[in-house]
């Protein structure tokens, strides 16, 4: 019939998010740890934000580092939490072209600021490391302060213009993610148009993050050398474990980024189950195991966390 529409002519304004495939019947359980996790990644950084904020001996570079690794954590935990808990509790998993590219932005831009933090405190560790004298008056609190807001508009002017791009496209064949949030990668493989800015420009904000990686290695890499000429292996080992909780950190933020970038990119078959929950660790684990990890290894956030604890039961 000549009435028919041309599908592919209709441009799409509503893309649909995907849960767990092939466990759908199962997703109000799911959403049960799923749920937990968020309360715990938030509780947690707001606890170490507390507990550093209410405490004067914790105002040194390292801590106040510490907090925008916290307050980072916090954003991506709520850049995802909407459609999380709508898929998982509700089983809603549509969300509106402009409410898509909102949530690209701000979990792009959270990830960059994690990114650009944890270089940052391997610097930090280094100089501790190094120059344990010189320390506080190179990093005085007026540079910290500085120093978080380049991160932030250098972290903002980096995955600005995603949103732009991805709105300057069409959609008109497929409207289905294969996130339970979205993604700049994710959403322009949708078009219909020419996306090879989106190609290009999205490749150099991995790019970018790659590049923080590899500074925190040349970091560790100065900070063994600095570590191997220290005398005593006492101190050898106890400068080291001052960077076992950064190590950490850096190690749960950047491997499931690395293994989802190389699945998006040069995986062309691989199970639709496997990339969810790939991408679901990317914002799930980090946030909830930072906390945890710096309360273990750290003594002075430690020994705080349950002093606090402590007075309220009392």
């Amino acid at each position: 019939m000549m009435s028919i529409i041309n599908t592919s002519d209709v441009e799409i304004t509503t893309f649909f998010l995907v849960g767990m495939p092939g466990l759908e019947y199962a997703h109000i359980w799911i959403s049960i740890p799923i749920c937990s996790m968020y309360i715990f990644a938030i509780l947690g950084n707001c606890t170490i934000l507390l507990v550093i904020k209410t405490e004067p001996s914790l105002h040194e570079p390292m801590y106040y580092f510490l907090s925008m690794l916290a307050m980072s954590d916090m954003g991506l935990s709520f850049s995802s939490l909407p459609t999380m808990w709508r898929i998982f509790l509700f089983n809603a998993p549509e969300i509106s072209a402009n409410a898509c590219f909102t949530q690209e932005f701000f979990i792009h831009g959270f990830a960059a600021v994690e990114s650009s933090v944890l270089l940052i405190m391997s610097f930090d560790r280094f100089l501790a490391i190094h120059s344990p004298l010189r320390y506080r008056s190179i990093l005085t609190p007026i540079r910290v302060v500085k120093i978080g807001i380049v991160i932030s508009l250098k972290s903002v002017l980096l995955v600005l213009p995603f949103p732009f791009t991805l709105r300057s496209l069409k959609y008109c064949n497929k409207s289905q993610l294969s996130h339970s949030y979205c993604l700049h990668q994710d959403v322009m493989k949708l078009a219909c148009s020419d996306n090879r800015i989106d190609v290009i420009y999205g490749f150099f904000g991995v790019l970018w993050v790659m590049v923080d990686f590899m500074l925190i290695a040349v970091s560790y890499f100065l900070i063994l050398k600095t570590v191997l000429g220290i005398a005593s292996r006492k101190e050898q080992l106890k400068a080291l474990n001052t960077c076992v909780s950064h190590i950490c950190a850096v190690i749960i933020f950047y491997l499931p980024i690395i293994n989802l970038s190389i699945v998006h990119r040069f995986v062309r078959h691989v199970s639709p189950l496997f990339n969810v929950l790939m991408a679901n660790v990317l914002l799930l684990v980090p946030p909830m195991m930072n906390p945890i990890v710096y309360c273990v290894k750290t003594r002075q956030i430690r020994v705080r966390v349950v002093a606090k604890l402590c007075q309220k039961q009392m």
